[in-house]
């Protein structure tokens, strides 16, 4: 039977994990949702509440966990939801959604990244034009910018999506709804799409990384000058963790995404492995790295668990 273009109203989401590692899966999933959305929502609260903590690099990590809580909230509940039905359809337009938001919010997360290596390196390079070079205008410009340049990488993937035809199947064996796994099920032949992820994720991964290590090793030059030795071990310390979280972030990402492009295919177990490593870890680890190990966080979060906010003198 030759085949026809189908007008798919909806997909069929089947996450390709081994049957014995299913419970494990399940298990693990849902322990890092409650994980991720009680650590970004305790440092968004107590970046709110405490004045002290409006301050641009805090600013940054508050966008940071609300990115966080958004993109684990588009994704988990769904992938858990198909894991333990073993399949679940989804309306064409709600996954063309989810995929949007997944797209979006990968790019802005690692725009976001370099922005606070950025930070981090004016603060320790230049401390006392710090306060001139780095204001909350130019922070609010800074996300409101990478909002848009994200949006703007966004739209041609959105674009092609529309111009996939399906004559096969409607099944995405996958965790959630992605561009790759849509483009390989499709009907249509056309290189382009798959071209256009690799070198989107290769000109935007490359550019952050290079902002990123760049910034942190100026930081690490400035850092061997310090003479204390307690003040190299935290910076380097600090800045070990940050490069722990950028690396979970950014090689299963470019792995994933840049090799289907060059026309080397990967098992769909392991492209959702690495997939769900990328975007779903970081989340819960960002505001461990971040937050809890920063003193402030951790003094307006022991005062707001044990009732000892500061309030405003009452003189």
């Amino acid at each position: 039977m030759p085949n026809a273009t189908v007008t798919v109203s909806e997909f069929v989401l089947h996450c390709a994990i081994d049957k014995d590692k299913m419970t494990f899966t399940i298990v693990a999933l849902a322990l890092i949702y409650v994980v991720t959305l009680l650590g970004n929502l305790l440092v968004i609260v107590v970046i709110i509440i405490n004045p002290h903590l409006h301050s641009p690099m805090f600013f940054y990590i508050g966008t940071l966990a609300v990115f966080d809580m958004v993109n684990s909230s588009n994704l988990i509940p769904r992938m858990l939801a198909v894991l333990l039905s073993n399949a679940t359809t989804v309306p064409y337009g709600p996954c063309l959604l989810q995929l949007s938001v997944v797209y979006h919010l990968g790019v802005a997360n690692g725009l976001l990244l370099s922005a606070m290596a950025y930070d981090r390196y004016v603060a320790v390079v230049y401390p006392l034009r710090y306060p001139s070079l780095v204001t909350k205008k130019t922070v609010c410009i800074s996300i409101f910018l990478v909002n848009i340049i994200s949006a703007a990488i966004l739209t041609p993937y959105m674009v092609f999506a529309t111009e996939l035809s399906f004559c096969r199947t409607n099944i995405l064996p996958y965790c959630f709804c992605d561009f790759v796994t849509m483009v390989h099920i499709s009907c249509t032949e056309d290189p382009r799409h798959l071209t256009l992820l690799s070198s989107t994720t290769i000109a935007t991964g490359v550019g952050e990384l290079a902002i990123i290590l760049f910034s942190y090793s100026r930081i690490v030059v400035a850092a061997l000058k310090i003479s204390s030795a307690d003040g190299k071990k935290k910076v380097f310390s600090t800045l070990l963790t940050h490069l722990l979280v950028v690396c979970l972030f950014y090689l299963p990402l470019m792995i994933s995404y840049i090799l289907p492009g060059i026309g080397v295919q990967l098992s769909a177990e392991a492209y959702n492995v690495l997939v769900i490593i990328a975007i779903m870890v970081p989340p819960m680890m960002n505001p461990i790295i971040y937050s809890f190990r920063n003193k402030e966080i951790k003094g307006s979060i022991y005062r707001l668990w044990t009732r000892k906010r500061t309030t405003p003198d009452s003189h």
